[in-house]
This record gives structure tokens, C-alpha cells and sequence, in this order.
């Protein structure tokens, strides 16, 4: 059987790895190949590849890194269905979903075509005694971009574009259960004249992970990915002296008033609860029903929304969406269920046990829907990343707001209503980083900041947006004075120089 191997200095590097893990078909449940696992050594060597071609690079420019990312973004879009067929392939995700992932990764391109605005310094003439002061950006050198198994292709273009266009040399490491699409995006960097060596990509597990932590070289890490390996990344790549920005986990609370057009609410809920198997950190997680019967009301127009959905595999041009990544991950979200159901709450629609005629071995839950979830189960507290949502009853909009920010994640929250007073206090009062009014999945375009607040970010930067160039240089403030040839200078003096 074939192995990925690793993507460095523009070609396939297999190094003398001994360690592999298998690529799973979700769908089917298949073995499609062996995913190489790199060692230290080959760490190092792409470390040192990336140092000389980062060199160049951040030298390059601007003009020539613009040429690159043009071409880039038009490469993406010729081979969006070979990306998306590779995305489905390994995540199990549909086509469409696969597509839409793609076109919101191009955003962060379209930014990076933006460096040159974003990154310009600023200058300050004779700020006093003739001198002048003005500061620059320039590239941290080389990144670590860590990579999550659910957006194989949107997260490292959204990482990683604004990065290059900045000139800095990338090495990224993509989920070991979805290595293909970061193998690809590697080739298209090359077709679209990237120096060979500033964009990398090396396959592994925590132990690559830990290598690219403590390589000296690598100066900054983006993370994305579950709360207890961000927060672990965070602690250990601030001590190794890099700055480390970190997107972790999410439980999105979607909270819908009395007022609110219950059919688009419910309409929003099934969409951004159910979609990609409900394996996104904005997923809508649970929605809280405010007032008398909101929830019944809610139920009604729901649960025949959620008995249609079509699940199927990736191919299925009538599935609404597909398997969860693994066989582990589907037995997580059967438990979870289960374990909500002995707490307390009512079964409204039962996804376990769900099966595709002729893919009995592939890795699908149906569609669960659970009511009376409270804040003591752990339903509420964990994040189930699997389509299993839930509905909460809250007496008014403080009660929901108190619910909303008791939980340790602040990713997204929003709020379905026609009241302009509740949406202004929800927004001013709720500790979330992204937010919705009457939008159910409030991830911004590509030109603002990504990230969430309190356990769902670590770190002070944002994805894309104007702190990515921020995150992916440091700053040079420089003050200078040319006095004439033959000026004599002032006295000795050993006073702290004012500027006056």
C-alpha cells in the first residue's frame, strides 16, 4: 500500500521515517493509504531547508511574493474539485461542504494580495534635533503552522498565506488523518513559482509536534485544534521563546427570543448545527429558548427539518452531510448521547446507530436532537464534535446571556431576534470573539480578525485579517539623523537626550 510522504523543498521527502499511521475513507471505512510519520531528523531537515529558502524570500520583493499569490489564488480555483475530491476522500465531508471550505480559504489569499498595505511602517520627520523616526515589519523567518483534521485545505491557506505573502518560509503540519490536501497545496504553491523550500509540509503525530516546539529556528506557531492540545502548545511554545497563537475549542450558543422569525431560527439551527457532521469549532452547539413556548414552537419547525436530513457519503450528491472522521469519533458522540439521556434529557430525534445501505462499515452517526439539556450535564459542558445538538429553556435574555458566558469557551454565540435592544445587550454583554445577530455562523470574511475569547483562543494574535500580519512579523522602530558634513556636534553630555 502507498504511503504519503512529506512535502519539502518542492517534492516528496520520505526521509528514513519508521512510523506510519493509517488514512481512513470515512465513508466506507477503508484503509486508502499509510501516512508517513517524521522523525525528529526529518523535522531538522526541513527546518534547514526552510532557513535557506526563508532567506531569499524575505528578501524578495513585494511585486515578486504579489506575482505568487495571484497565481496562487488562480491555481486553487482550477483545481477546487481535485481539492475537494481529496477533502471528502479523507474527511469524509461532501463535495459541497468540501467546496464551500475552499472558497472561504481563498479569502485568506484574497487578504494576503493585501501585504503591502497591511504590513507598510510608519514615519515621523525630525520628531526633534534633526532626527527622524520611522518603523518597518519584517518576517518572524519561519513558522509552524499546526493543522486540524476538519478544514484539510481552508485552515492552512488561512494560515499560511498571509504568512508567505509577508516573507516568511513555512512548515506546516496537517492532520495526520487528512495529510492529502496540504500535499497538494504544497504542489500548486510550487506551480505558482514559490521558491522551492518556503512552503513545507511534514506529517506526524505529537512527537513531530513536539519537534517543531522546541526547534529553535521556527519562530512563530499557529495551532488549530482541540482545547487541551492548544493550551499544551501555547504553554510549551511560549517557553521555548516562540509566539504562539492558538484557536481551540468552541460551545456556540445560539439564542433565539420570543420575537424572532421562528422559521429562519429553526432554519439557521439545523444548518450551522448539523452541517460538516457538526464537526466545526462555530458550529451552533445548543440553542436556548427564551420565554414560553419558544421551545415548543422551535421543536415543531425543527425536528421535521433534522428527520430529512440525508446522510451519506461524501460523493452522495444528495447527502447533506457525511461521516465523522473515525470509528472513535463516532463511538464519542453515541456516548455522549447516551450519557445526556441517563442525566436527564428527553431523546428527542435518535442519529445512533445509523447506517448507509452498502457502506456498513463507515463511520456515520444520524442526526440527534436532545431538549432539557442543563448546565449541570456534561452534554453542556464538553463539546461533542458530531451531530448531536441540544435545546436549553431559559426564562429571558439575562438568564441566556448568564448560561452563554458561564461556559469556558467563548468562540462564537448568537442570537436570533427583532429587537434591537436585546441584540445591542447581547453583543456588549456576551464574552465571545465572534458573534451573530440573526446570523448563525458568525465566522467573518477573510479581510477581519478570527478567534475566539477566554479557553478558545490562547494568545494574543487572530488567524486572518490585519492581525495576521501583525502575528507573522516583528517590528523594527528605528530613529535616525543625518547632520551636515560639517556641523560640530553639541558637548558630551550624559543626560537622558530629550527631543527638544
Amino acid at each position: 500500500m502507498e504511503a504519503i510522504s512529506h512535502f519539502i523543498a518542492g517534492n516528496a521527502y520520505q526521509g528514513d521515517d519508521d512510523r506510519s499511521g493509517a488514512v481512513f475513507n470515512p465513508s466506507d471505512g477503508s484503509t486508502l493509504y499509510q501516512c508517513r510519520y517524521a522523525s525528529k531528523a526529518t523535522l531538522d531537515h526541513a527546518v534547514s531547508v526552510a532557513a535557506a529558502a526563508g532567506r531569499a524570500w524575505a528578501k524578495a520583493s513585494q511585486a515578486r511574493r504579489l506575482e505568487v499569490i495571484f497565481r496562487m489564488r488562480q491555481l486553487v480555483v482550477e483545481n477546487t474539485d481535485k481539492l475537494a475530491e481529496l477533502i471528502g476522500l479523507e474527511n469524509g465531508k461532501t463535495i459541497a461542504d468540501a467546496k464551500g471550505e475552499i472558497s472561504r480559504g481563498l479569502e485568506a489569499v484574497d487578504f494576503a494580495t493585501s501585504v503591502a498595505q497591511v504590513t507598510k511602517g510608519e514615519y515621523s520627520y525630525n520628531v526633534g534635533g534633526g532626527i527622524d523616526v520611522f518603523s518597518i515589519r519584517q518576517p518572524v523567518g519561519i513558522v509552524g503552522c499546526i493543522a486540524p483534521f476538519n478544514f484539510p485545505a481552508m485552515v492552512p491557506l488561512m494560515m499560511t498565506s498571509m504568512a508567505i505573502a509577508s516573507g516568511n518560509a513555512v512548515i506546516l503540519k496537517p492532520s495526520e488523518r487528512v495529510p492529502g490536501a496540504a500535499i497538494l497545496i504544497g504542489e500548486l504553491w510550487r506551480q505558482a513559482g514559490l521558491p522551492d523550500g518556503v512552503w513545507n509540509a511534514v506529517n506526524g503525530d505529537k512527537d513531530v509536534v513536539d519537534a517543531i516546539l522546541e526547534n529553535p529556528q521556527i519562530g512563530a506557531i499557529s495551532f488549530v485544534g482541540s482545547t487541551h492540545v492548544g493550551e499544551y502548545i501555547y504553554q510549551k511554545g511560549c517557553a521555548h521563546g516562540k509566539r504562539v497563537a492558538a484557536y481551540t475549542g468552541g460551545k456556540n450558543h445560539m439564542v433565539v427570543m420570543p420575537d424572532a422569525d421562528m422559521e429562519s431560527a429553526a432554519s439557521a439551527f439545523v444548518s450551522a448545527g448539523y452541517g460538516s457532521s457538526s464537526q466545526r469549532c462555530m458550529a451552533v452547539s445548543l440553542v436556548l429558548a427564551v420565554g414560553e413556548g419558544t421551545a415548543e414552537r422551535l421543536r415543531g419547525l425543527m425536528v421535521p427539518m433534522i428527520e430529512a436530513l440525508h446522510v451519506g457519503s461524501y460523493d452522495d450528491p444528495k447527502a447533506d452531510f457525511g461521516a465523522v472522521v473515525t470509528a472513535n469519533a463516532k463511538q464519542f458522540v453515541e456516548q455522549a448521547i447516551a450519557e445526556a439521556v441517563t442525566d436527564g434529557a428527553e431523546l428527542v430525534v435518535d442519529g445512533r446507530g445509523f447506517v448507509v445501505p452498502g457502506l456498513e462499515s463507515g463511520f456515520y452517526t444520524g442526526a440527534t436532537l436532545l431538549d432539557h439539556v442543563t448546565m449541570d450535564m456534561n452534554f453542556w459542558k464538553s463539546e461533542i464534535f458530531g451531530p448531536a445538538r441540544g435545546i436549553m429553556r431559559v426564562k429571558d435574555l439575562d438568564e441566556a446571556i448568564t448560561i452563554t458566558n458561564a461556559h469556558e469557551y467563548g468562540n462564537g454565540a448568537v442570537i436570533f431576534t427583532r429587537s434591537g435592544h436585546a441584540a445591542h445587550r447581547f453583543i456588549e454583554e456576551v464574552e465571545a470573539g465572534m458573534q451573530g445577530v440573526n446570523v448563525a455562523v458568525p465566522v467573518p470574511v477573510g479581510h477581519h480578525n478570527f478567534g475566539g475569547l477566554r479557553r478558545s483562543k490562547f494568545g494574543d494574535a487572530h488567524m486572518f485579517g490585519p492581525d495576521a500580519a501583525r502575528f507573522y512579523t516583528k517590528m523594527k522602530t528605528v530613529s535616525q539623523r543625518w547632520p551636515k558634513p560639517d556641523q560640530e556636534e553639541a558637548a558630551l553630555s550624559l543626560a537622558f537626550p530629550g527631543n527638544n
